[in-house]
């Protein structure tokens, strides 16, 4: 399938100017994989399936407003999404090699709607976020609870997850309240999108 049928296939009704600027995400990542192991060597042959069109899939469920993501590394979701035009996009990456890498992508594509926070998400100053993104980031429950501090009621987490979606779901129902439901990805038929809202840590209701 060509890489313009791909995009259109996760739903989302792509631009020219915002195809180019995925084009040019994607052969930065691929220039940079040579010096840096941003994302599996397996998958870069099959990188518009496995990262862009596995990252435009999530703004089927977005809201409108400030957008965090968490552990962006070499820009999926988060500049797939800022790619896309959603304002006020913030990206965690703490590692350094991967924040200078986003801070020249950004740049180099021209990107005014993205800030990029170079810390762990504890560090990073709370703001109210409409959605938060975290793709291969750490476990449910851990990324509740980290973010927590961003969020409201009406807050939308949309977090891919693989294999193990339904599980994580199961035990974080101990400790969190919400409204949670699993959407198949359409990438991987192995893999679930864990999509919730109204979080709340049970105990404090």
């Amino acid at each position: 399938m060509e890489r313009a049928e791909l995009c259109r296939a996760a739903g989302v009704d792509v631009s020219r100017e915002t195809f180019a600027l995925l084009v040019g995400l994607v052969d930065q990542v691929a220039a940079e994989s040579i010096k840096q192991n941003l994302i599996s060597r397996r998958t870069l042959s099959d990188i518009w399936n496995r990262h862009i069109v596995d990252s435009l899939q999530l703004l089927k469920f977005s809201v409108v407003g400030p957008w965090l993501d968490l552990g962006t590394g070499a820009g999926f979701p988060g500049l797939v999404i800022a790619a896309c035009g959603i304002e006020n996009v913030v990206l965690v990456e703490e590692r350094r090699l991967r924040y200078e890498f986003l801070n020249r992508v950004v740049r180099s594509l021209g990107l005014t709607n993205v800030c990029v926070e170079g810390a762990n998400i504890e560090r990073v100053k709370p703001f109210p976020a409409a959605t938060i993104s975290a793709r291969a980031f750490a476990p449910l429950e851990k990324t509740l609870s980290l973010a927590h501090g961003f969020s409201s009621a009406a807050t939308l987490w949309i977090l891919p997850k693989g294999r193990t979606a339904a599980e994580e779901l199961a035990s974080a129902k101990h400790t969190w309240h919400g409204k949670f439901r699993l959407e198949p990805s359409m990438t991987d038929p192995t893999s679930s999108i864990i999509v919730a809202n109204n979080i709340s840590r049970r105990g404090l209701l």
